[in-house]
C-alpha cells in the first residue's frame, strides 16, 4: 500500500520548510517569494498531494470551510450565486458548507449553530427580514458577508445588486414610452435593503415625473389571489395605459396568471417583474424583467469574505453589482 504523502514530504521535495508549505496551503503568501510559491505549487501538482483537512485545521486552527446560508436553493438566481461562491472559494482553497432556511428564523439559527460546530471560518448569508443575531457570528468566526440584502442596523460587509437604479431607469423609460397610470405590488419592505431599494426606485421614478400610483401590500409569500384580483378590479382602468411593477420574485407568477385570467391586454397594461427567466422568456406574452448577475454576486461575496479572513483588521467592504433589464412583450 502506497504511503500517504505528508507536509514534510512536500517540504523536502520543494526544498523548503514544513512551515512554509503550511503557509502555502493556508493561503498565506505575504512573506513568501514567488519562486518558493511556484516550487511548492509544482510539487503539489506533480504528486497530486491532498492535505488532510483535519490535520490542516489542527496545525493552523483553520478548517478551510465557509458557511453559506440561503433562503432557498431552488430559484435560478440563488443557484447562480451559489455557483459563483463555490467557484471563487475553490480557486482560493476553501470549501463551502451550504444550508437553506426557507427564510425561517428558527431554521436559520439551527443551521448557523451546526456550521459553527463544524468549524466554519466565516459566513456568507442571504438574510431574512427578522434575524438580528449576527454580531455573535463575527465574534465566533473571522468574517461575515451578506448578499442579496444587508441588515441596515448591522455593521458588516455586503455584496448586492444595484436595484434602486435598475428600477428607477426601467420605470422612467416606461413613462417616456407613454404609460400614465402606475401600480406597485410588493410585500412589506421590513429592513431588507433589496425591497427598500426596489420600492424607492419605483416611487422616485414615478414622483420625479409628477405621476401618481396605487400600491398593494402582499402578506409575505402567503396571500390571497382573490384579494389581489379585487384590488386590480378596483384600481386598474384598462382604458388607460398602466404599468404594473411586481417587486417580489415569488409574486410575479401569481400576478401574471391573474392578469391572464382577467383578460388584461398586454402591453397596453404593462408588466415588469424580477428574475423568473426560467419561464418569463417562454410565456405568452414574454415578460419584461430586471435580472441580477448571480455568478458575479457570488464570486464577489466569496472574494470579500476570504479577504476578511486573511485580514482581521479590515474595514467592512461594500460592493454593488449592476443589473440589466430584459425588455419583452409585456411592455411597450
Amino acid at each position: 500500500m502506497t504511503r500517504k504523502l505528508t507536509i514534510k514530504d512536500i517540504a523536502q521535495l520543494a526544498q523548503t520548510s514544513k512551515t512554509t508549505v503550511s503557509f502555502y496551503l493556508n493561503g498565506k503568501f505575504e512573506k513568501m517569494s514567488s519562486e518558493t510559491r511556484e516550487r511548492i505549487e509544482a510539487v503539489i501538482k506533480e504528486t497530486n498531494y491532498r492535505p488532510s483537512a483535519l490535520a490542516r485545521s489542527l496545525n493552523s486552527k483553520k478548517t478551510g470551510l465557509i458557511g453559506v446560508l440561503v433562503g432557498e436553493i431552488e430559484h435560478p438566481i440563488t443557484s447562480q450565486v451559489i455557483a459563483g461562491i463555490e467557484q471563487e472559494a475553490r480557486k482560493q482553497g476553501y470549501q463551502v458548507l451550504l444550508g437553506k432556511s426557507q427564510f425561517q428564523v428558527e431554521e436559520e439559527e439551527k443551521i448557523l449553530d451546526s456550521m459553527l460546530l463544524q468549524g466554519v471560518e466565516g459566513f456568507i448569508i442571504q438574510p431574512s427580514a427578522t434575524l438580528r443575531k449576527y454580531s455573535n457570528l463575527l465574534q465566533q468566526t473571522g468574517g461575515l458577508v451578506f448578499f442579496d440584502s444587508q441588515i441596515f442596523e448591522h455593521r458588516s460587509s455586503w455584496v448586492k445588486s444595484d436595484l434602486y437604479h435598475a428600477v428607477y431607469e426601467a420605470v422612467s423609460q416606461m413613462i417616456d414610452k407613454g404609460y400614465e397610470e402606475f401600480i406597485l405590488i410588493s410585500a412589506e419592505t421590513g429592513r431588507l435593503s433589496t425591497r427598500l431599494e426596489k420600492v424607492a426606485g419605483f416611487v422616485d421614478a414615478v414622483t420625479d415625473k409628477n405621476k401618481t400610483f396605487s400600491e398593494y401590500i402582499l402578506a409575505d409569500q402567503v396571500f390571497s389571489d382573490d384579494e389581489v384580483e379585487a384590488f386590480l378590479q378596483e384600481h386598474l382602468d384598462q382604458d388607460k395605459e398602466t404599468l404594473i411593477v411586481v417587486i417580489n420574485i415569488w409574486a410575479l407568477p401569481h400576478v401574471y396568471h391573474l392578469m391572464k385570467k382577467m383578460e388584461i391586454a398586454f402591453p397596453k397594461t404593462g408588466l415588469i417583474g424580477f428574475e423568473n427567466s426560467e419561464w418569463t422568456d417562454f410565456s405568452t406574452p414574454a415578460i419584461s424583467t430586471i435580472v441580477h448577475d448571480g455568478i458575479k454576486v457570488g464570486e464577489s461575496a466569496a472574494e470579500t469574505l476570504i479577504s476578511q479572513l486573511r485580514d482581521q483588521n479590515q474595514e467592512p467592504i461594500h460592493r454593488v453589482i449592476e443589473c440589466t433589464t430584459q425588455w419583452k412583450e409585456s411592455t411597450k
